[in-house]
């Protein structure tokens, strides 16, 4: 995602696309009200994000593996769960190599992300501390004094304001490094110098709840019912129930039913109405009862699927 702007979604999939040119990979579960903002600046060494979401939700992030990333939410709105650990004020989370987490929030709120070369903020740090430095291979969820935090709050937001109103700025060679290095410093201030929290991760837990995204990749069109699941993963109901309202706030059946809902309307709001069979593209997605299926799909999502399958398309995005 070159150079730096601002573009507003209305559907979960395309907001999910285009953190994807971010090196993000995001699956958002069921969200009958969506509206996100996603607003980006590259830099040369740094990818900024400011990611506003107006709604509730639960996702499964899966970070790029070269790339070290922290991610802290605005000081506005509920306190995000990540990896099944509420953050408190403050804090910012510093993700491992290639991480896979589950992340949730009770409302709307702002996700604000920062990427760099690993090898590269590893240079930053040893250069700016004289002192030998490796980042973790797993997350942390670190506590930086409040100084340093500040700092890197209010230069991560001076650069999305630019990018939402005078991107032209940020294409300037020396603004934008000026910009940068100002912001590079303040996260190595964070990195190196912030507490950390005892036992953030919930590393078997975590494991669980990934083998569950394992299975629905390759079993999400299939109804499977509980015990066939934990055969699947191979834990028992009552660990799996336990994950899933630790690290997800609902049930695994729920949860289940809520991916598949939403690939449905997708599947449905992309179907030509004047070509597709509304009951074939239905049991195609492994809803055998359509009558079950239409009243889940009307309770998330306020229609009926027909009433989808026949809307005009919906844009990809609304430019500002």
């Amino acid at each position: 995602m070159p150079g730096s702007g601002t573009r507003t979604f209305l559907e979960p999939d395309h907001y999910e696309a285009s953190l994807r040119q971010a090196q993000i990979e995001i699956i958002i579960a069921l969200s009958p009200r969506f509206k996100a903002r996603l607003s980006w600046a590259e830099l040369h060494d740094l990818q900024v994000f400011r990611c506003e979401e107006d709604f509730p939700r639960v996702a499964y992030v899966r970070l790029a593996p070269r790339l070290s990333f922290v991610t802290f939410p605005a000081h506005s709105g509920p306190l995000p769960v990540w990896g099944g650990t509420e953050l408190r004020p403050g804090e910012i989370v510093l993700h491992g190599r290639g991480e896979r987490s589950h992340q949730s929030t009770s409302g709307s709120g702002v996700w604000n992300v920062l990427a760099i070369d690993r090898l590269r903020l590893e240079q930053y740090c040893r250069a700016l501390t004289g002192k030998p430095f490796s980042l973790p291979q797993d997350g942390k969820i670190l506590h930086p004094a409040a100084r340093d935090a500040a700092r890197l709050r209010r230069l991560h937001a001076q650069v999305c304001r630019l990018a939402e109103t005078k991107p032209r700025l940020l294409a300037h060679t020396e603004v934008a490094r000026a910009l940068e290095q100002s912001l590079i410093q303040a996260l190595v201030a964070c990195v190196t110098r912030a507490s950390m929290r005892a036992s953030a991760v919930k590393r078997r837990h975590a494991r669980v709840l990934i083998m569950l995204e394992e299975v629905l990749a390759d079993y999400l069109s299939k109804p499977l019912r509980m015990s066939e699941l934990c055969e699947l993963i191979g834990v028992s109901e009552r660990t799996l129930r336990s994950c899933c309202a630790q690290f997800l706030g609902m049930s695994p059946i729920r949860y289940v039913l809520s991916r598949r809902l939403s690939r449905a309307r997708i599947a449905l709001r992309d179907a030509e109405p004047d070509r597709a069979n509304l009951l074939a593209l239905v049991r195609g997605l492994g809803f055998t009862e359509f009558g079950r299926f239409e009243a889940a799909y009307r309770a998330a999502f306020s229609e009926t699927p027909l009433t989808t399958l026949q809307r005009a398309p919906a844009a990809r995005f609304i430019n500002p």
